[in-house]
């Protein structure tokens, strides 16, 4: 079962996604008014039983981010073997993971366009997998962590690079320009370890696959991002860790090859599906 928050005939609704449309679902769960509120009741189980009663009720639809008004948004950086090597540093692989936060304000859904701000034009892709948390806790150990996800979406975590650059140790002014990544199209419910564990990523831009790894391969695997993540902060429901991407992003091509209005963006892990986004210039 997919689940999805969209918006149809001037309303936001969350439901469940089919090859046919939308089947709203948030008005038969006037207690959960958000797909936040579904999540930290644990109630997608709910969801899935009502879905499978209900016909399609919206054809014509706009994907919003899955979750919204998340908490917090926290993203790992350089969590790919080949992707530390990207930074021609010298460095080992690092003994902590690299953290920063992203806004929902930074994200759009999927189906809409990424928007290159006019102050800069190095707006580039990073395909990743985000974990939704669905039980909160601090200081949870890495064997019980899978124990606190609820589901897994996709993101592309778009970043304006000359950004990342203002200052020393900073990134967080290049990954948080408004509807400049996205995240969708919907939340696949976690059940097995395997959709993690054997997960396979690709993005690909008008085509080319520019990104394309294991999750398996990661420096800091998810369970060790969630233990860590939650020895200084407490986790709760409705909390997305974007976990990290492979080598491959635009700035790392000699030239670099940023992208540009009417590129096509796609970020695919089996089992999840595929994320698709568009490129628009700010108006």
């Amino acid at each position: 079962m997919r689940f999805v928050t969209y918006s149809a005939n001037g309303e936001t609704y969350y439901g469940a996604a089919t090859d046919a449309g939308m089947i709203a679902l948030s008005p038969d769960f006037p207690q959960w008014p958000t797909m936040r509120d579904v999540i930290a009741a644990g109630g997608l189980p709910d969801l899935e039983t009502a879905a499978q009663r209900k016909e399609v009720t919206h054809s014509d639809f706009t994907y919003e981010i899955p979750v919204p008004n998340p908490e917090k948004i926290l993203c790992v950086g350089v969590n790919f073997p080949d992707r530390n090597a990207e930074y021609k540093d010298g460095s080992a692989a690092p003994k902590h993971m690299s953290l920063f936060p992203r806004f929902p304000r930074s994200f759009t859904g999927a189906g809409r366009p990424l928007i290159r701000p006019p102050e800069n034009h190095t707006l580039d892709y990073e395909g990743e997998v985000a974990i939704v948390i669905g039980k909160g806790g601090r200081r949870i150990a890495a064997e019980n962590a899978y124990d606190h996800i609820a589901a897994l979406t996709l993101c592309n975590e778009g970043t304006i690079r000359d950004w990342v650059r203002h200052a020393k140790f900073n990134v967080t002014q290049g990954k948080n320009w408004d509807n400049s990544g996205s995240i969708g199209p919907w939340l696949v419910p976690f059940t097995d370890a395997a959709q993690l564990d054997d997960a396979q990523i690709e993005t690909r831009v008008n085509g080319e696959v520019r990104q394309s790894d294991s999750l398996n391969r990661m420096m800091f695997p998810i369970r060790e991002e969630i233990a860590y993540i939650s020895t200084f902060t407490t986790l709760v429901p409705g909390d997305i860790i974007i976990t990290g991407t492979p080598t491959g992003a635009g700035a790392r091509f000699d030239p670099p090859k940023y992208l540009a209005p009417g590129d096509v963006i796609e970020v695919e892990v089996n089992g999840i599906g595929t994320l698709r986004n568009t490129v628009e210039d700010e108006t």
